[in-house]
C-alpha cells in the first residue's frame, strides 16, 4: 500500500518547506518554488505535516484504510480512495481522487502564505453531501486549548458543578462549535503542545472530538459540503497563537478608561431612601447616586459607570431606547453628572427591537424570520430579532443608537443576546437564501460591529463595546465578559479557567461579573476572592452582588468593613495598573501575544506548568496565583524560571521552585518580575489604609447636600 505524505518544515522567518513523499515508489512533481518539494502517490490519503523547528510533526490519517479527509451523506462516511491526477498553480496544489460512493474530491494544498499553511477539500458533485470533516493523530501525552470559553461543553450550568472536571485541556472531550448562551465566546481554533494551530474558515456549526472517542485520534467535522483548514506553526504555542490575528484579525484596543474599575447593578431601582435610611434628595437614580457618592467617600476609583435592563420605558424595560423617566429621571443631566467627574457612562443594548421600532423594522424588512430561539420556544412575546446580515438593517440601527443614545454622552454599551433568539433550524432563510443555521455562528459579530461602528463615528477611538458572545472576527470590535456567571466558588472557578480560554483565542480583553450574576447566596469570602481576581484581569467589573454594595450586604453584618477595604483595595491597584494593561492590550492587537497568559504558553519547557490553571501571567511582568476555594488561607505557588519579587513582602526569590504563601481574606499570591514592572502602591499600607477609611461609615446626609446643595 502506498501513501501520499506532505512534510511542512518552518524554517527561519516562519516559512514552511514542505514535500511529498510517496512511501513506496514516490514521484516527485516540480513546483518551481524554492519553499516546496511534491511528490505524489497514492491512497489512502495520509498528511504529514513536520516542522523542521522542534522536529513537530502533525499528521492528518483515517482509522485502518479510510483516508484523512472524508464527508458525510445519508448512506454515511465517505473516503478518498485512488489518487486521479495532480496539478500545480504557482504555489497551489492539487491532487484529484476517486471516491468510495463515486465522486470526486480535491485535495488543495496552497503555500501561498508564507507562515501559514492552507488545505482545503471539495467534492463533486456536492449535492447530498451533510458534513465534511478530518481525522488527525493524538499523541500520547498531547495537550489541546482553546476552542470555547466555558469549562466543558454544553449547558453553562455545567461549568460551575463541583464535580466538573476542571483545567485548561481539552483531551478527552467533545465541544459542539455553536455559539450558545451565556458563555458564549467560541472560535474554530486550537492549538496543539505538539507545536501547531488548527483553524477551521467559515461560520458553520461543527464538532471537534479531542481523542474522546478514540484517544489516538482528534476528529474534525462540519456542516458543509466543504471543508477548509488552516494550520499554523509554531514550533512553541505561544509563536502558534501569534499567527492568529492573521485569520481572525487584530484584537480591539479600547482607550485607557476601558482598563479602569468598572461599577454596575442589575436591576436600579429609585428608592426614597438610601441604605442607611438617609432621605434621597438627587434629582437622579438613588442606586447610582448611591454607588458614585459611596466610592468618593472612600476614594474608591470607577472609570466607567454602566446601568443594565430595565432602563427604558416600554416593554421589558427597553422598549423604544427612551429612558424611563420615573426610574431615571433627568437621565441626560445624570449623564453629564457621570461624565463630568471623570467617569464614562454605559448602557446595556440588545439585538431585538420592541414597540413602535420593531413596528417601524418590520415595515422595512429589518427583522429576523421567526421570532424563537433555538428550543423553538418563544422567548418574549414582543422583542424581535434585527437581521444584521441585512447592511441596510445594519445601518438603520446604527443610526437609532446615535440619535438615542450615543448622542446624550454614552461612552459605550453592554451587549447581550446575541447568542439567543436565534432560530436554528435549516428551513428558516434570509432574504438573500442563506440558511441562519449556517452563519448564525457570524450573528454576535454583525451586531457587535454595528455597535462599533455607531460608537466611532461619534467618539473617534474614544467608545467601549462590551459584549458576552462572539466567534471569529469579534475580537475586532470589543472587549468581553463572561456571561451569566453563577455566585460561590465554582462560579469563581469558572471564570478562572474562561479568561484563560479566551486567551488562546486571541480573545485577550475579558472581565467577569465580580460575585457572579446569579442570585445564589453571596458569601463575604467568595466576593473578597473574586474582588482580588478582578484586579488582575483587564476588564474589572464589579457588581451585580444580588444588587447591593459592600457597605450595604445581604448577610451580617451588611456593612461589611473588611469588604468594602477589600474592595477600595483592589480598586486602586487596578487603576495603578491601567497603563501597563493598555501597554499589553496594544501588544496583543499588535503580536497576538494575550494579556492573561497560561503558564503552558509562556514556559512551555517547564513540566511543572503542565496542568497548572490556578496561576498565570498578568502581561509582561506580573505572575498572579487566583485563590477560589472559600476555606482555602494559604497557596502552593510555583515560580518558574526567572527572579521573582513577592509584591507583599519584597522577598526575592529564584525561580524554579514552590513557596507556600499565607493568604489571609484580603490577600492573594502576587510576584513580580522583570526589568519594566510596573509602579503598584505599597500593598499592605494600601490596605490598612482601606481598613482605616472603611470603619467609618460615610454621613450621606452631608455628601448629599455638599453634590446637589438646594
Amino acid at each position: 500500500m502506498k501513501y501520499l505524505v506532505l512534510r511542512i518544515s518552518v524554517l527561519s522567518g516562519g516559512l514552511f518547506l514542505a514535500s511529498f513523499l510517496l512511501l513506496s515508489c514516490h514521484q516527485e512533481i516540480k513546483t518551481g518554488s524554492d519553499i516546496w518539494k511534491i511528490y505524489s502517490g497514492k491512497s489512502p490519503y495520509t498528511l504529514s505535516l513536520v516542522q523542521k523547528a522542534g522536529n513537530k510533526k502533525i499528521t492528518i490519517r483515517g482509522q485502518g484504510n479510510a483516508s484523512g479527509f472524508y464527508y458525510v451523506t445519508d448512506k454515511g462516511a465517505q473516503h478518498l480512495t485512488s489518487q486521479k491526477k495532480t496539478s500545480r498553480e504557482d504555489r497551489i496544489f492539487t491532487s484529484t481522487y476517486a471516491t468510495t460512493d463515486g465522486r470526486e474530491a480535491k485535495v488543495i494544498i496552497n503555500t501561498s502564505d508564507k507562515s501559514i499553511l492552507q488545505v482545503a477539500l471539495t467534492v463533486t458533485p456536492s449535492a447530498g453531501i451533510m458534513k465534511t470533516g478530518m481525522t488527525l493523530t493524538a499523541r500520547p501525552g498531547e495537550h489541546f486549548y482553546g476552542l470555547m470559553e466555558r469549562t466543558v461543553n454544553g449547558h453553562q450550568n455545567l461549568s460551575w458543578q463541583p464535580d466538573t472536571p476542571a483545567g485548561l485541556d481539552l483531551r478527552g472531550q467533545k465541544v459542539t462549535m455553536m455559539v450558545t448562551p451565556t458563555l458564549g465566546i467560541y472560535e474554530p481554533f486550537y492549538v496543539s503542545s505538539e507545536g501547531y494551530g488548527l483553524f477551521v474558515q467559515g461560520t458553520r456549526p461543527g464538532t471537534y472530538d479531542m481523542a474522546a472517542t478514540d484517544t489516538g485520534l482528534v476528529n474534525i467535522l462540519f456542516d458543509d459540503t466543504k471543508l477548509t483548514v488552516s494550520f499554523l506553526p509554531g514550533p512553541t504555542m505561544m509563536e502558534v497563537i501569534s499567527h492568529l490575528p492573521q485569520l481572525t484579525g487584530p484584537s480591539f484596543i479600547p482607550p485607557v478608561w476601558a482598563f479602569r474599575p468598572l461599577r454596575w447593578r442589575d436591576d436600579h431601582v429609585n428608592l426614597k431612601k438610601y441604605y442607611d435610611g438617609t432621605p434621597v434628595r438627587s434629582p437622579y437614580n438613588s442606586q447610582l447616586t448611591e454607588d458614585i457618592l459611596m466610592a468618593r467617600a472612600y476614594h474608591i476609583p470607577i472609570g466607567t459607570y454602566w446601568v443594565d435592563r430595565p432602563w427604558a420605558s416600554g416593554s421589558r424595560g427597553y422598549g423604544n431606547l427612551r429612558w424611563d423617566p420615573v426610574r431615571f429621571p433627568h437621565a441626560r443631566e445624570m449623564i453629564n453628572w457621570i461624565n463630568n467627574k471623570g467617569m464614562h457612562f454605559m448602557v446595556w443594548i440588545a439585538p431585538w427591537v420592541c414597540d413602535s421600532l420593531l413596528a417601524e423594522a418590520g415595515m422595512k424588512g429589518y427583522l429576523m424570520p421567526g421570532r424563537h430561539d433555538s428550543t423553538g420556544r418563544t422567548f418574549f412575546p414582543n422583542p424581535w430579532l434585527i437581521d444584521f446580515y441585512n447592511p441596510a438593517a445594519s445601518q438603520w440601527w446604527k443610526e437609532v443608537l446615535k440619535d438615542r443614545l450615543i448622542s446624550m454622552g454614552i461612552a459605550g454599551f453592554k451587549m447581550d443576546r446575541s447568542e439567543e433568539m436565534i432560530r436554528d433550524i435549516d428551513t428558516c432563510t434570509l432574504a438573500d437564501g442563506q440558511k441562519i443555521h449556517n452563519i448564525r455562528n457570524d450573528y454576535p459579530r454583525l451586531y457587535l460591529k454595528a455597535a462599533h461602528d455607531a460608537l466611532q463615528e461619534m467618539r473617534k477611538n474614544d467608545f467601549l463595546p462590551m459584549p458576552r458572545a462572539g466567534y471569529t472576527g469579534s475580537q475586532q470590535y470589543g472587549v468581553f465578559w463572561g456571561g451569566d456567571i453563577s455566585a460561590g466558588q465554582y462560579g469563581l472557578r469558572t471564570a478562572l479557567i474562561a479568561v484563560q480560554r479566551c486567551s488562546f483565542l486571541n480573545f485577550p480583553l475579558w472581565g467577569s461579573d465580580i460575585g457572579g450574576y446569579w442570585k445564589h447566596p453571596l458569601s463575604h469570602i467568595n466576593v473578597a476572592r473574586w474582588l482580588a481576581f478582578g484586579a488582575f484581569i483587564p476588564i474589572m467589573e464589579v457588581g451585580p452582588l444580588d444588587d447591593r454594595a459592600p457597605w450595604d450586604m445581604p448577610y451580617a453584618p451588611s456593612y461589611d468593613t473588611t469588604l468594602i477595604a477589600i474592595y477600595r483595595t483592589y480598586s486602586i491597584i487596578h487603576d495603578t495598573l491601567k497603563n501597563y494593561t493598555h501597554n499589553m492590550a496594544q501588544k496583543a492587537s499588535k503580536e497576538g501575544i494575550p494579556v492573561v497568559r497560561p503558564l503552558v504558553l509562556v514556559y512551555p519547557g517547564d513540566k511543572n506548568v503542565s496542568g497548572r490553571w490556578d496561576e498565570y501571567m498578568f502581561g509582561d511582568n506580573i505572575l498572579v496565583g487566583i485563590i477560589w476555594k472559600n476555606d482555602q488561607r494559604s497557596f502552593d505557588m510555583y515560580l518558574p524560571e526567572g527572579r521573582w519579587t513577592d509584591y507583599w513582602t519584597g522577598k526575592e526569590y529564584t525561580g524554579g521552585k514552590t513557596v507556600t504563601v499565607n493568604c489571609p481574606e484580603y490577600k492573594i499570591p502576587v510576584f513580580l518580575t522583570g526589568e519594566n514592572r510596573p509602579a503598584l502602591p505599597d500593598p499592605n499600607k494600601l490596605y490598612q489604609e482601606s481598613l482605616k477609611l472603611a470603619k467609618k461609615k460615610p454621613d450621606l446626609a452631608r455628601l448629599q447636600a455638599k453634590e446637589f446643595p438646594k
